[in-house]
């Protein structure tokens, strides 16, 4: 259906010439928006009625309280998982989590992968490049935050944090319960799903105009002349031109799946989208009002790191 329409705007509504570069980059932008933006409906639809019943002062309560040797870093990050935000808007449940008296590592954990997955990444990643590349996504983003938790709770660095932080008290919670009938329920949830897509739907949409034009324009070849699987530094090199870009994973999907149809490697791609929305710069301001530079610098150097790794490892078995 989606293809049928792409080609009637394209080629019936535009008169485009079939086979021109502009041609292919309209009928790439109208069939990839409306594919994302129908599965982003759904995605938000389904996650905003599952975090609806997500009791997270049990959570909290739950992870201060108990032994869990090493699952409680795998709870978070999957907690992280199933939040929609990017990087800096996990900040403030970061600081809600370290207020409550959470772990340091544990928190780092949900901070790590709350960007990285989410529902919508999951939706993009399972639209575009099929269920293999999404779960070897999702393991990934959540094995680096895992990690990534547990080094920095060794590490014993809650010195660096400032001690204002650990005064906060989250009296706003993300989800609240009220007791509603079926209707107002869903009145809600789709109020949530709603607003979620409306703040999502520029970058979505400017994310895949960027791939379009990419798609389009970009001679096949061009980029693997640059970051290729034969150049040994194309995995950090992306990673290090991904840091300054600020994006949600929903905005860069469609340009990393204008790369990979241009020869770049599928690990590289992945190390840039996970660089590009888990390493912002706005992110790293954000966090150095309420951690020393030691610790942010720490923490980039952990995420980027795994992430490279992650990237290499991608190239060599996919």
């Amino acid at each position: 259906m989606f293809e049928y329409i792409a080609d009637k705007i394209t080629y019936s509504i535009f008169f485009l010439e079939k086979g021109s570069q502009i041609a292919e980059v309209v009928h790439f932008f109208v069939y990839d928006s409306l594919k994302i933006l129908v599965l982003l409906l759904i995605m938000t639809h389904l996650m905003s009625l599952l975090r609806f019943y997500i009791p997270l002062k049990k959570i909290r309560k739950f992870l201060v309280s108990h032994k869990l040797y090493g699952l409680d870093y795998l709870v978070a990050s999957l907690f992280g998982a199933l939040t929609p935000f990017c990087s800096c808007s996990s900040i403030p449940l970061f600081m809600g989590f370290v207020g409550a008296g959470v772990p340091l590592g544990v928190t780092f954990a949900f901070l790590i992968t709350s960007p990285l997955i989410n529902e919508i990444a999951l939706a993009l990643f399972l639209g575009l490049f099929g269920i293999k590349i999404t779960l070897i996504y999702l393991g990934s983003g959540i094995l680096i935050g895992v990690l990534g938790g547990w080094i920095i709770s060794k590490l014993k660095l809650e010195k660096y944090i400032d001690q204002k932080v650990f005064e906060t008290k989250t009296s706003n919670e993300v989800s609240k319960k009220i007791k509603s009938n079926f209707k107002q329920i869903i009145k809600i949830i789709n109020q949530e799903a709603l607003k979620i897509m409306k703040s999502i739907v520029v970058y979505v949409l400017l994310g895949i105009g960027i791939g379009a034009l990419i798609h389009g324009y970009v001679p096949s070849g061009y980029f693997e002349a640059y970051i290729s699987k034969g150049n040994l530094f194309a995995v950090p090199l992306a990673v290090i031109l991904a840091v300054p870009l600020y994006s949600n994973a929903s905005g860069v999907i469609p340009i990393v799946e204008a790369l990979i149809a241009k020869g770049i490697p599928i690990g590289t791609a992945l190390a840039f989208m996970m660089a590009t929305v888990g390493l912002s710069l706005p992110e790293a301001l954000i966090l150095k009002r309420i951690m020393k530079l030691k610790l942010l610098l720490i923490f980039f150097a952990i995420v980027a790191l795994a992430i490279i790794i992650l990237g290499y490892l991608f190239n060599i078995i996919i």
